[in-house]
């Protein structure tokens, strides 16, 4: 009776073992709660990588799932973003220079998930889109979702929806109680790779050591985020004299460096050598503008606006200068930034005038 017993068992044994090979080798796996097979990617649901437990809604990320948050975020149309790094098991990514993109492995996934928290009528929280960039052989890909009406899922979008792209009207109320309406827009493939494409390749713009170099509020406790990524296994190492950028809404640090910020994250991935904008006379890249001329001070502008807007920006008078007027406008024709916004940033247009009116020099 023994024999028979331990018989049953080790066939039962032998057999679940068999069935659970065969799962793995369909999704492939790479860790315990992450599904990601490299050549199956991009999933027609966001659910199905696993990234997330529980109620999807939720965005409760699964384990090697790590949350990063620049010092400085990209404004668009005021939505709240959540943003995650993942990684496939045993690699890592390189430390290449303070304003390049960390050096991430093949199988990389940037997850950055697009929300608001004030929907009219009610206050509610409505997640928009989540987009991804995948990171295969042949380079990053694009892979954008868009949450349904009861937020249980995200679909990915395809075919002629991600060549055009689309917008989707929502109302929202911002912290100074303004009510607005606006038609959010979902980028096609081709504006993804506007703003993210750098030697004709495209590439992440956020995850660069210069931004990351700053504590986030991890469920465990407050830590340097490249610290973290060494500490879960995802960064080899990094040096101690980054030079970084900060919140641009931090009153308490200098005045310059926050609007440098500013344009760093919101123009520089166009505005730098061979990007979309090279042909500008201007650099924004954190680590150019501490020469003021790559700021645009004193520099006539490529596209004047009238004879009174000549100067990119004009020393002290915010309103003679063309920068203060282009990020004032909506005209798709005359905003910028051209793509990733359809109402104006107050609060960046002010920080821009309060830089541009504290500015002394005489130009020639």
């Amino acid at each position: 009776m023994k024999k028979i017993y331990l018989l049953i068992l080790s066939s039962f044994l032998l057999f679940t073992s068999c069935k659970t090979d065969e799962k793995i080798e369909a999704v492939e796996a790479e860790s315990p709660f992450v599904n990601f097979n490299i050549d199956a990617v991009p999933y027609a649901k966001l659910s199905t990588y696993s990234f997330f437990t529980g109620d999807l809604k939720n965005l409760n990320p699964s384990k090697k799932v790590i949350p990063y948050e620049p010092a400085s975020s990209l404004f668009t149309d005021y939505a709240l973003k959540k943003r995650f790094i993942w990684m496939p098991e045993s690699t890592m990514a390189t430390y290449d220079s303070d304003d390049k993109s960390l050096n991430f492995p093949v199988g990389t996934v940037l997850i950055k998930n697009f929300y608001y928290n004030t929907v009219q009528p009610n206050n509610t929280t409505k997640i928009i889109e989540t987009r991804l960039m995948i990171k295969k052989v042949s380079g990053w890909i694009f892979a954008e979702y868009l949450w349904n009406d009861d937020q249980t899922e995200a679909n990915l979008v395809t075919g002629t929806d991600f060549t055009s792209g689309s917008s989707k009207n929502i109302t929202f109320k911002k912290s100074n109680n303004d009510v607005i309406t606006t038609a959010y827009r979902i980028p096609s493939e081709s504006e993804c790779y506007a703003c993210h494409k750098l030697d004709n390749q495209p590439v992440p713009i956020g995850v660069k050591p210069q931004n990351l170099n700053v504590s986030y509020n991890y469920p465990n406790g407050i830590k340097n985020q490249l610290q973290k990524l060494v500490d879960e296994g995802y960064l080899q190492s990094y040096p101690s004299n980054i030079v970084s950028t900060v919140d641009y809404r931090d009153t308490s640090k200098p005045l310059d460096i926050r609007l440098r910020s500013y344009v760093d994250i919101n123009c520089a991935h166009c505005h730098q050598q061979n990007a979309r904008c090279d042909y500008r006379a201007i650099r924004l890249s954190f680590n150019k503008t501490t020469n003021l001329a790559n700021m645009g001070v004193c520099v006539i502008a490529d596209e004047p606006i009238d004879q009174s807007l000549e100067r990119i920006i004009t020393p002290g008078n915010h309103n003679k200068s063309v920068m203060n007027y282009r990020l004032n406008s909506t005209d798709e024709s005359m905003r910028m930034p051209l793509l990733g916004r359809t109402v104006v940033h107050d609060e960046g247009v002010e920080l821009l005038k309060q830089w541009v009116n504290s500015l002394n020099q005489n130009c020639p």
